[in-house]
């Protein structure tokens, strides 16, 4: 079995996201991953060096990790990959790259309009209806990959005011506590000693958050056990808040969703980066853990942390207690992958060398994704097209996430079946930068019968 490397799939969702720039965006740098890794045993030559370097690994590496993925899909993460010719061309001189595609890529004539946007929605759970490119007559090959989840939380959120993402009121330094109780696992408010309240604060600042603040009049609360919070310490980041949250198992298969708060003057693709370095080992630990009597008292950009007198049967007498609000959120985006360093462009001149003609590349990413109280849900369908040349004319397009305020979200699969760990463990399938909430949805607001 071959696993991917977290390292090449991190440094290429860095590109991606850097392409994106910092707007409120979902994507999924896997699903374009791994469309790259199907194309590019079709390379040779210098081709395939540019193609193995921005895979981040040689390319039958690539392509071998590719294939344990597809042909073994995750439960909660189906996904499916396809490379289609134009209708009545010969594929004969793609049968030596075509031979080598995983057992579950479906191979034929191209699909029209509508079997393709058929194959996108019945491929991301019906999240994305239509496929991000449109058929002409210059296409003469097509590459096509999906990867969609839908998920409940196991313990679903709190619901509390859209306030509480803001400064804290002064007010709340004569409330001993607000009912939530200790978390002895993780940590931040309590401090240490025999009795009484005696909690210091700091006047606050921002306290991360106070525009989305007064923006919704609702937001999510991190339940007292089930979800885990913590402080931890990163490069370029430096110190973040991260929150997981996990899905209902399947079959020994989960989904964490890591969120990741910096302070709002790091960048966000040093956020994403950070994101994507914890994720491999968080959805089993805590990696990087900052213990909370290391941090100073007072707000900062990241919330409050205050200490009180209490009584604990906490070691040392010191005992910890995180907590996290976030925002509902939610996005839709159509990508362009053609920019230089994403790869597409040489992905065209390895399947034109193939062809034995000159081909242009179109390439875009349609995503979609929905975080609220109950679960998470998102899709991406990534798309390819080899196309016959056309004169040197034309014009090119490109498109351009706090807790309470922007910051990076991941989807990270975990896989235990069979008593192991599989190929898709500490997999991020979904990153995004959230910086436009939303007030939770009508579903998120009532007990659901039946939730995702």
């Amino acid at each position: 079995m071959t696993t991917l490397p977290h390292d090449p799939l991190a440094r290429y969702a860095a590109r991606l996201h850097a392409d994106l720039g910092d707007r409120h965006h979902v994507a999924s740098p896997l699903g374009a991953w791994l469309l790259l890794a199907l194309a590019a045993p079709a390379a040779t030559g210098a081709v395939r060096a540019e193609l193995a370097e921005v895979l981040g690994v040689d390319v039958a590496v690539a392509a071998q990790a590719a294939a344990a993925l597809l042909d073994r899909p995750h439960p909660l993460v189906p996904s499916a990959t396809a490379v289609w010719h134009r209708p009545g061309a010969d594929p004969d001189r793609l049968a030596g790259w075509w031979d080598g595609l995983p057992r579950s890529t479906a191979t034929g004539p191209l699909p029209d309009r509508a079997g393709l946007d058929a194959w996108a929605r019945e491929h991301t759970l019906g999240l994305v209806d239509r496929f991000p490119l449109t058929v002409s007559p210059r296409v003469l090959l097509a590459l096509a990959s999906a990867l969609a989840t839908r998920i409940s939380w196991a313990t679903p959120f709190d619901l509390v005011p859209g306030a509480a993402l803001g400064p804290d009121d002064p007010r709340d330094a004569a409330r001993p506590d607000d009912g939530d109780g200790p978390d002895r696992r993780h940590g931040p408010d309590e401090g240490r000693g025999p009795a009484g309240p005696q909690r210091r604060d700091v006047p606050s600042r921002d306290g991360g958050g106070g525009g989305w603040a007064g923006r919704l009049g609702r937001a999510l609360r991190s339940p007292e056990h089930g979800h885990r919070v913590w402080i931890a310490a990163t490069g370029p980041a430096g110190d973040v808040a991260v929150h997981a949250a996990e899905a209902v198992e399947h079959d020994g298969a989960g989904l964490v969703v890591l969120s990741v708060l910096a302070d709002p003057a790091v960048p966000p693709a040093d956020v994403l980066a950070a994101g994507y370095a914890l994720a491999g080992a968080a959805v089993d630990g805590e990696p990087a853990r900052r213990s909370l009597f290391d941090l100073p008292l007072g707000a900062g950009p990241l919330g409050t942390l205050r200490e009180e007198r209490v009584r604990t049967a906490a070691r040392d007498d010191r005992e910890e207690r995180h907590r996290a609000v976030l925002p509902c959120w939610s996005a839709r985006d159509e990508h362009d992958l053609t920019a230089p360093g994403l790869g597409f462009a040489a992905v065209g001149r390895a399947l034109g060398g193939l062809l034995g003609v000159d081909v242009g590349v179109e390439a875009r990413q349609a995503t979609v994704a929905h975080y609220g109280r109950y679960g998470f849900e998102a899709a991406a369908v990534t798309g390819a097209f080899a196309l016959t040349s056309l004169p040197p004319e034309g014009v090119r397009r490109s498109a351009e996430w706090r807790f309470g305020h922007p910051y990076a979200v991941l989807a990270v699969a975990t896989d235990h079946r069979d008593g192991g760990t599989g190929p898709w463990h500490g997999l991020p399938v979904f990153s995004a930068w959230v910086a436009e909430p939303r007030e939770p949805a009508d579903t998120d607001l009532t007990d659901p019968v039946e939730s995702f």
